[in-house]
């Protein structure tokens, strides 16, 4: 079952109040829904979500803590106009926690794991028309390489393309798997599962995944109130660079103003950057899909 990472450290960085509103961008199986949702009484809690079966199950296990929430059927890219057909302009508390859930890994018919064998899908909307068997078998040599060096950072995108382009069409995950073996050095293939980085790449591309957060985190900064956090969990430095990317350029003061003697109150940074959290030792033990995982925060001061 799915173990949400950096829960405590995340609830508590998120700074809540009896009376806050939250979103929950990424609800999942409810690990974080479910624990902030027990800690705002008064308040309300928005959780987003694009796959009906982690909404079927959360759904069950939320209602049985409150009935302060909504679960919004939809990709958390579009938080600000699903907040305001809610008539909401500001909110206290924002998450994101952006690692696949383990359950969406485990059902092998969803086509997200280089260990099971399934059709090659990956899409965490089922109703998408873009799936990993479209990419694995229309995408040019030029664009498998692009996408792979890109979200994958796989050093040999280009063979591994010529194997692909070659092998066509490849239906399920595990052929996939057998053409990636195929296509790098045996050393390589000893060192790490060499399909990871490659159906990492493929997943992002499907759903399009660091273009939908780059507009969602800067919506979020938008909506969060004064005193109010946004908590971004990530798993790979792709993701991580564009949080704090973000992160920094709404925290850290013009380089044309830092000369002035004194700066008006208007240019001053509306944001602060808090600290980074990582999983303990103890955790990783735990959870070995933890290891890679990091929590920025960052508050609205102004």
């Amino acid at each position: 079952m799915h173990k949400s990472v950096l829960l405590n450290e995340t609830i508590e960085a998120l700074n809540l109040k009896d009376d806050s509103i939250v979103i929950d961008c990424t609800l999942g199986y409810a690990g974080h829904s479910s624990e902030i949702l027990k800690k705002i009484k008064n308040g309300y809690l928005f959780s987003f979500d694009q796959d009906v079966e982690a909404i079927s199950f959360s759904n069950n296990k939320l209602k049985q803590i409150g009935n302060n929430y909504e679960i919004i059927n939809d990709n958390f890219v579009n938080i600000k106009e699903e907040l305001s057909k809610r008539n909401i302009s500001k909110v206290d508390a924002i998450l994101y926690d952006l690692g696949v859930s383990s359950p969406q890994l485990d059902e092998d018919y969803r086509g997200f794991s280089f260990h099971q064998n399934a059709r090659l899908d990956m899409r965490m909307n089922l109703n998408n028309t873009l799936d990993a068997y479209n990419v694995v078998n229309t995408y040019s040599y030029e664009k498998l390489v692009n996408i792979f060096q890109k979200y994958g950072e796989e050093k040999y995108s280009s063979s591994i393309a010529k194997g692909i382009i070659n092998s066509r069409p490849i239906s399920t995950t595990l052929e996939l798997v057998e053409v990636i073996k195929s296509s790098v050095p045996e050393k390589y293939k000893r060192e790490k599962h060499p399909a990871r980085k490659i159906f990492q790449a493929i997943r992002i591309e499907v759903n399009d995944e660091l273009n939908v957060f780059e507009k969602s985190l800067k919506d979020a900064l938008k909506i969060i109130d004064v005193g109010g956090r946004v908590c971004v969990i990530t798993f790979h430095s792709l993701e991580d660079k564009i949080c704090k990317k973000i992160f920094k350029s709404v925290s850290e003061l013009d380089d044309n103003l830092k000369k002035l003697p004194i700066i008006p109150d208007e240019y001053l940074p509306k944001y602060k950057v808090l600290k980074t959290i990582y999983p303990s030792m103890d955790e990783i033990k735990k959870n070995n899909r933890s290891r890679s995982a990091k929590l920025r925060v960052i508050e609205r001061i102004g």
